[in-house]
């Protein structure tokens, strides 16, 4: 990871106006992934419209969606600048929830964390720490995050994945708490130096591997209350989130390097992620901010590596034997 953090600061000098469209790309693709996690979804031909916008909301998902954007805006703006405290956190409760009901307050009443199957059928699947002990809980937890760094016993890392993993076991919100702890992962990142999370979705890679997550999750809270858990289970999957967002980094960072230009490149990475046919707006699903005309013209510039399938605006497309991530260079 130390090695990555040096090669990071090597790209963002090499190329600093084409990580422009990577950050874009990162903020619709965090938004869209951490909210769509804890189920709270947006039509695909909404969301540069609402991220980017300025117009009226249509109902409460788009005021979160929005909020959420606000949140990642805060933390990309001020970096290791905001404080990692209770009122930070706090806020980004506020903006995540669209400053709705109890947004920026602690949960009023206990909340257990309830799996509910297809079936009807439920389970407890944490008791979460209770709503009149959670300040308190709250407390100690970033006390113990801020002596871990003046002690040095522990590397920040560990320390971080272990803070966001006694913070999703304490719950301390009534509702929005994966998003928050999303939130604060990134803002510890950050302060620790590991910028990638500005270019690559954290949040998309932890949704595109949902099933871990949650099966680290559940075994490393397994006897946290009684400080007999196991945190490594979460540890190393929060560990292998950040490695792999700093392998995709160096190579989008690679790709971009061509004079083809940064939307191209995004159509480009968005062609490489499709393992059968596609279509236009599956690819515009993914680069919400290329028009459909660059899409249509670049996939028309590509011909030696995808082809079409048919006619008309619905025709499907998928990449030839030819097809190599790079496109046509």
């Amino acid at each position: 990871m130390g090695e990555a953090r040096g090669k990071q600061e090597l790209f963002t000098k090499q190329s600093p106006q084409k990580l422009k469209a990577l950050r874009e790309h990162a903020i619709v693709e965090s938004v869209v992934s951490s909210n769509r996690i804890e189920g709270v979804t947006i039509e695909p031909s909404r969301i540069g419209t609402v991220l980017f916008g300025k117009s009226s909301l249509r109902d409460r998902d788009e005021q979160e969606i929005r909020g959420y954007r606000d949140a990642l805006k805060l933390i990309h703006e001020q970096g290791s600048k905001l404080a990692i405290s209770e009122k930070t956190v706090l806020r980004l409760y506020q903006l995540c929830r669209a400053k709705i009901g109890d947004a920026g307050e602690y949960k009023n009443k206990d909340s257990d964390i309830i799996e509910r199957y297809p079936d009807g059928r439920s389970r407890v699947r944490f008791k979460t720490v209770t709503a009149a002990k959670t300040p308190k809980f709250m407390q100690q937890t970033f006390a113990l995050w801020h002596e871990c760094l003046d002690e040095k016993r522990i590397h920040p890392l560990i320390a971080m994945a272990a803070m966001n993993l006694d913070f999703l076991c304490i719950h301390p919100f009534r509702d929005g708490n994966g998003r928050v702890s999303r939130l604060l992962l990134l803002l510890q990142c950050y302060h620790l130096g590991y910028e990638v999370g500005r270019y690559i979705s954290l949040e998309r890679l932890i949704e595109e591997n949902k099933e871990r997550y949650y099966e680290t999750l559940e075994l490393s809270s397994q006897g946290w209350h009684e400080g007999n858990h196991d945190p490594w289970h979460f540890i190393n999957f929060v560990l292998y989130i950040l490695k792999t967002a700093y392998q995709e980094f160096e190579e989008r960072v690679g790709q971009m390097a061509s004079p083809r230009g940064e939307k191209t490149g995004l159509i480009v990475q968005a062609i490489d992620q499709m393992n059968d046919s596609f279509r236009v707006s599956d690819i515009q699903k993914l680069c919400p901010n290329v028009s459909i005309d660059w899409i249509r013209q670049t996939l028309k510039d590509l011909r030696q590596q995808v082809e079409c399938l048919g006619r008309g605006r619905n025709a499907e497309w998928r990449k030839t034997k030819n097809w190599k991530l790079g496109g046509n260079e």
